[in-house]
């Protein structure tokens, strides 16, 4: 813990404030409304009884994502995808990395053939959208299998592991936690780390930005930065879903 204090007031090591809202829509089989500093997320989680057709027979479920960003969700208005007739490239890169990170959580072979859609809709953007996205993925997800298992459609609904998502990065040569908007937009380097519960990595996104670098050092410092971030994710979560 350092005595320097960030734009919005926090330590160098301090996440944001973060709360999850469970099972807040009417009709979801699972959802999580995420707050994580100004970041708003809205997550479900819907059962589908159908799977891709490269999976058709095989008995086997799957679990897939969708990420997009309202129209005021930013500083100016974002016109909706609909209206380019196809997903922009960042939209497309987050929603892939949520799917992949949930399937680490869950016994496809357990859900049949059906698929589990997760939906992350950003209500207002201020840094870390896809960290809160998977955060609140994860719960709307325990809450679908729990809704399954209810149904007896499922025998358990058991998880591997937790999943949480959070980022660091460098800024005016200082390594931060969980960056804002602010910081976000002049890192030198920026870092999103998805790990599980069990303590194993599940994705690292880490580039150099603004004609910045970052030496090994500093990759491992950001990544035990992320981690004792995580933890105190890791126990948010289970607070909720108990």
């Amino acid at each position: 813990m350092t005595n320097w204090t960030r734009v919005d007031g926090r330590f160098a090591d301090e996440l944001r404030r973060v709360s999850f809202d469970r099972s807040c829509s009417l009709y979801a089989e699972g959802s999580a409304y995420v707050t994580w500093g100004n970041t708003q997320v809205l997550c479900t989680a819907s059962v589908e009884d159908k799977v891709p057709p490269f999976l058709r027979g095989s008995g086997q479920g799957w679990l897939s994502a969708e990420y997009s960003m309202l129209p005021r969700s930013t500083h100016s208005r974002k016109p909706r995808d609909i209206s380019k007739l196809k997903l922009d490239g960042r939209g497309s890169e987050i929603q892939r990395l949520i799917g992949r990170c949930l399937r680490a959580a869950v016994d496809l072979e357990r859900l049949g053939e059906r698929t589990i859609w997760i939906d992350c809709d950003v209500i207002q953007a201020d840094g870390g959208t896809r960290s809160a996205s998977i955060c609140g993925a994860f719960i709307a997800l325990v809450d679908a299998l729990g809704w399954l298992a209810a149904q007896k459609l499922i025998e358990t609904d058991r998880i591997y592991t937790q999943v949480a998502a959070v980022s660091v990065g460098k800024v005016n040569g200082r390594l931060l936690l969980d960056l804002c908007f602010e910081e976000d937009r002049i890192a030198q380097a920026d870092c999103n780390v998805v790990m599980t519960s069990a303590g194993q990595f599940v994705e690292i996104q880490g580039t150099a930005e603004s004609g910045g670098s970052f030496d090994r050092q500093e990759l491992d410092d950001l990544l035990n930065l992320a981690e004792e971030g995580l933890q105190t994710l890791f126990a948010r979560q289970s607070e909720v879903l108990a």
